[in-house]
């Protein structure tokens, strides 16, 4: 669940939803051994379910306790980004998805962390989260472990193939869009907060 656009409740940093999100960061390297190293897809599978899970709790928790943290505030979204990274790293050394699909999702991630200097000098780390993004980032989650349970001759991968491309396809547009929209902001922001000195 998304609290970026909600105002810092609390500077506490060992927080049940900081927690979750510490744990989110852990699974990260662990998912990336599993379906590079055993190639146990199943478990793969089943740690991004749980991150999944853990994500919505920590948002959930955040807002009924008043435990949104400045901290928290920057672990969600990294750990969701990092989970796409690592899967976007693990699929490609498969061979289950193409290059060109990480090089799109990655320039879009480049082009945003551009904008970063222009932000820094108006006092601000990021913007709010759009809900395009959000609704991007779920779709791409959604689709990755599809494509990996696709890596099979069975009907059910085939199924899962072609879930999992249509959850692609849909999840890159998005993400591109709210890019694009982001940049925008940033643009319109540049506009009219003058830099701030030092």
């Amino acid at each position: 669940m998304d609290v970026q656009n909600v105002e810092v409740q609390t500077d506490r940093v060992l927080t049940i939803p900081n927690i979750l999100s510490f744990l989110r960061l852990l699974g990260v390297p662990l998912f990336l051994w599993l379906i590079l190293g055993p190639q146990a897809d199943g478990w793969a599978v089943v740690l991004l379910v749980v991150s999944g899970i853990t994500d919505y709790l920590d948002g959930r928790i955040a807002r009924a306790t008043g435990q949104i943290s400045r901290l928290g505030q920057i672990l969600d979204p990294l750990a969701d980004r990092l989970y796409i990274i690592a899967t976007l790293i693990g699929l490609l050394l498969r061979g289950i998805i193409p290059w060109w699909l990480v090089a799109l999702l990655l320039v879009r991630d480049v082009m945003l962390l551009a904008t970063l200097p222009a932000l820094r000098s108006r006092g601000l780390t990021a913007l709010p989260v759009h809900f395009l993004g959000k609704a991007a980032t779920f779709n791409l989650l959604y689709a990755f472990p599809l494509l990996l349970l696709g890596d099979g001759d069975s009907d059910l991968a085939f199924v899962a193939k072609v879930i999992g491309w249509a959850f692609v396809i849909w999840g890159t547009a998005l993400y591109w869009w709210a890019g694009i929209l982001y940049v925008e902001q940033v643009r319109r922001l540049c506009r009219e907060v003058p830099p701030i000195h030092r």
